[in-house]
């Protein structure tokens, strides 16, 4: 299978000593080495890869290698990345503790927000992040529509909410959590975006919900309502904006898990909804 991959890589790419690193319904990750002997990722998109990541192509163009991996190259399905390292925010963790991976996210993070300043154009075909939500809105109708008040259509009118009155819109990850987040040669660097666009306060808030086997931190109140602080503080953003995206995204997690039938992992994310909001309502 490798060596069918391989066969698709541009010539001129001069890349050599692949090694097959990951491979899912999207891609398949290929480490090789460049001409100049320098480690570089290929990220060979499959169809379905090609329909659903190419807009995170854009998001690393715009930022321009700033708080992220560069986009080096693209061929077709084939993208030739910067290798980000393979130190995760989440090995930082469990070393050093959760307070001090999240200071480097709020590093990496501010780095990415200064992206904005540079008055690069915006990526025209990014997903809107009312798009992004669709299936909790989803959810949230039908059991309005079978009379049950959930927690799902209490999230749907706080996405709602927040969504018509996003603030600093511009291009996001999408999925940004602790694996996402590497160590290399240029520091602490974001990789595998999405590619949507909309109140960046979403991205940051998807970190109330991950790391995702670490439910003692998930559903712990106390280290939410210290994260919400800190980003709050450091974005210069409302804390009951920041906390509401971070229930929003739970329920809608929650949701994706629903629409798979997979009941448990929806369970989860609730409960991660359920400790946010009774944060968000002590306030």
């Amino acid at each position: 299978m490798l060596d069918a991959i391989t066969e698709t890589f541009p010539p001129e790419w001069k890349v050599s000593s692949p090694e097959l690193m990951a491979e899912t319904v999207t891609s398949r990750i290929v480490k090789v080495r460049l001409e100049n002997g320098e480690a570089a990722v290929i990220k060979h998109l499959t169809p379905l890869g090609m329909r659903e990541e190419l807009g995170g192509t854009h998001y690393l163009e715009w930022h321009e290698g700033n708080g992220c991996i560069r986009l080096l190259a693209q061929s077709h399905n084939n993208l030739l990345l910067e290798y980000a390292g393979e130190r995760t925010l989440l090995d930082h963790l469990n070393e050093h503790g959760d307070d001090a991976a999240t200071q480097i996210f709020v590093d990496v993070f501010l780095k990415l927000l200064q992206s904005k300043q540079a008055g690069r154009p915006v990526p025209p075909d990014l997903i809107p992040l009312r798009t992004m939500f669709a299936s909790l809105f989803k959810k949230a109708e039908a059991d309005r529509n079978r009379g049950v008040q959930s927690q799902f259509a209490e999230a749907a009118e706080l996405a709602d909410r927040l969504l018509n009155n996003q603030r600093d819109v511009q291009p996001l990850h999408g999925d940004l959590h602790h694996e996402n987040v590497l160590h290399g040669m240029r520091g602490w660097l974001v990789l595998d975006p999405k590619g949507l666009i909309g109140d960046p306060m979403y991205d940051a808030a998807n970190m109330f919900y991950n790391p995702l086997d670490r439910d003692d931190l998930r559903a712990s109140e106390s280290r939410i309502a210290s994260m919400a602080r800190t980003f709050s503080e450091a974005f210069n953003r409302d804390i009951r904006t920041i906390l509401g995206f971070g229930m929003a995204h739970a329920c809608l997690s929650a949701s994706w898990h629903d629409e798979d039938g997979n009941y448990d992992e929806a369970a989860r994310s609730l409960g991660v909804a359920e400790a946010i909001r009774k944060v968000l309502n002590s306030l």
